[in-house]
């Protein structure tokens, strides 16, 4: 299983999932309409999966369960029914879990956002589900279309998450933060007052395009 060491959390705190998308565009990124609830940008953290239907009590029991850096990663089957709220999250936050993503809806939003505890959701619903059905803990589930397995690596900030095995993090990370320096230094000439059109070769990719030859779009640093 993969471990998170404080060198590896550290570097993925300076990537951005875009980057991460811009070094593997098959990379498994849930789907945004599950969106953060929280105002916690960065959320980094292993795969502690749930599969539950209108009924929390599976959740309840995975949070139990659930270690230190962990983050909660919950498919509801398209419940409608809240599965996870403030108790929950402040709970999730004192065992130092690194987040909570659910592929349905969560309740108490305005609380969420004080706990200082990532949060993800596809929707908001104050009415809560049942506590009466075993669901499974520990599986490989979907969450916003993309298979998630316990052990795979979360990563998410505002723009969305990635989900990313050991292998996929070894041979992608380089990559992102390759693009995410590349990135910083177009910003800083930017800044400087140079213009992103000069940049990059746009006239020469554009030509070749309109030729139907083959080229990519490169930026001249």
């Amino acid at each position: 299983m993969l471990k998170l060491s404080p060198e590896l959390i550290d570097r993925l705190h300076r990537v951005e999932t875009s980057c991460v998308a811009d070094a593997d565009k098959s990379v498994r990124a849930i789907d945004t309409a599950i969106h953060p609830i929280t105002n916690k940008e960065r959320m980094i953290g292993i795969a502690h999966t749930v599969q539950c239907h209108e009924d929390f009590l599976t959740v309840l029991k995975a949070l139990e369960n659930a270690k230190a850096g962990d983050v909660l990663v919950i498919d509801t089957q398209n419940s409608v029914t809240a599965v996870a709220g403030e108790l929950f999250a402040s709970e999730a936050k004192r065992k130092g879990l690194a987040g909570i993503v659910i592929d349905g809806a969560c309740r108490d939003t305005a609380a969420l956002k004080q706990i200082g505890l990532p949060v993800y959701a596809r929707s908001i619903n104050p009415v809560s589900g049942m506590t009466q059905s075993i669901g499974k803990i520990g599986i490989p589930i979907t969450c916003g279309g993309v298979n998630v397995s316990p052990g795979d690596l979360i990563l998410g900030d505002q723009d969305g998450i990635v989900v990313m095995n050991e292998n996929e993090l070894i041979r992608i990370l380089p990559l992102a933060e390759e693009i995410q320096q590349l990135e910083t230094k177009l910003l800083n000439k930017i800044g400087s007052g140079e213009s992103l059109l000069d940049l990059c070769n746009l006239s020469e990719h554009w030509n070749q395009r309109e030729a139907n030859r083959n080229s990519h779009l490169k930026f001249k640093i």
